[in-house]
C-alpha cells in the first residue's frame, strides 16, 4: 500500500511545474506526485515526461484528451489514487499559491486527527497576498455565503489546497459529484461532512501566482453560487419521508 500521492491538474503551467515537481520531491516525505494534464497547448505535458526520466519511482502522467474543468481532473486523480491504494491525497494547485513548504504540516494533522484537512485562507483572519482587493472581497464573501446556506463549519469551503484520507471517498460516492469548477470544492467538503468526516482547518499563506495565468472565470463563480443552493436542497429533499 502506498502512503501519499499529491494530484496536480495542470492546463498551460509549464512556466511552474518543474519547480513545483523538484520542491515536493524535496520535502521529508513519502510521497508521490500525479500530474494531471488536460493537453496544455503550451508544452506542460512534455515538460512532465521529461521530469519522469529523472524521478521514475515518483512522478506520474495522466493526459485527459480535453479540458473538462478543475473538478474532472481531480475525479480522475482520485480513482486513480484508489486503484493503487494509496492512503492519503492531496490537492494541489500547480502555480505556487499553496505552498509546498506548508505541505508536511498538514499532512501531520491529516495523520493524527482529520479525515480532511483544509489549507485555509480565512481560519485566521485573511492571509492572502497579493490578490486584488476585488477578488479577497469576492472570495472571502462566498465563503460567507457558503457557511450561510449549508451549515458547514468550514471557514473557507472554496480553498483547494485539500488533503484526503481516500476512506473518505467511499462514504463521497466520487461518480455522484455533480459540479466541476470551484464549486467540486464545495461539493467535496460539503458531502464529507454531512457522512461523518472530521474536517480540520489549518492556516495557511495564499500566494497569488506570479507565472501563468489565472483560470478563473465568470462562470466558474456562478456555477458555485448555484451549487450551494442545489447541494443543500438536495440534502432537505432527503431527509424528507
Amino acid at each position: 500500500m502506498q502512503e501519499l500521492l499529491i494530484i496536480v491538474p495542470t492546463y498551460n503551467e509549464v512556466e511552474n511545474i518543474e519547480a513545483l515537481v523538484r520542491e515536493l520531491l524535496s520535502l521529508p516525505l513519502p510521497l508521490d506526485i500525479l500530474v494531471v494534464d488536460d493537453q496544455s497547448p503550451d508544452g506542460t505535458g512534455a515538460k512532465v515526461k521529461a521530469l519522469m526520466q529523472e524521478f521514475k519511482a515518483h512522478l506520474f502522467l495522466e493526459e485527459r484528451q480535453q479540458k473538462q474543468g478543475l473538478g474532472k481532473a481531480y475525479l480522475h486523480g482520485f480513482q486513480w489514487a484508489q486503484r493503487r491504494r494509496y492512503t492519503y491525497v492531496f490537492e494541489m494547485d500547480a502555480d505556487f499559491s499553496h505552498d509546498p513548504a506548508a505541505l508536511p504540516g498538514l499532512f501531520d494533522v491529516l495523520k493524527e486527527k482529520a479525515d480532511l484537512v483544509v489549507g485555509s485562507r480565512y481560519s485566521n483572519g485573511i492571509t492572502v497576498v497579493n490578490w486584488p482587493l476585488s477578488r479577497i472581497f469576492l472570495s472571502y464573501f462566498a465563503s460567507v455565503y457558503v457557511r450561510a446556506i449549508t451549515g458547514m463549519p468550514v471557514k473557507d469551503p472554496t480553498a483547494g489546497y485539500v488533503g484526503y484520507r481516500t476512506s473518505v471517498f467511499a462514504s463521497i460516492n466520487l461518480d455522484q459529484i455533480r459540479f466541476v469548477g470551484y464549486a467540486f470544492q464545495i461539493e467535496m467538503k460539503y458531502k464529507a461532512w454531512k457522512n461523518g468526516a472530521r474536517i480540520v482547518e489549518c492556516p495557511i499563506i495564499f500566494k497569488n501566482r506570479e507565472k501563468g495565468t489565472s483560470k478563473m472565470n465568470g462562470s466558474i463563480i456562478w456555477e458555485a453560487l448555484y451549487a450551494v443552493l442545489f447541494l443543500r436542497m438536495q440534502y432537505l429533499f432527503k431527509k424528507r419521508p
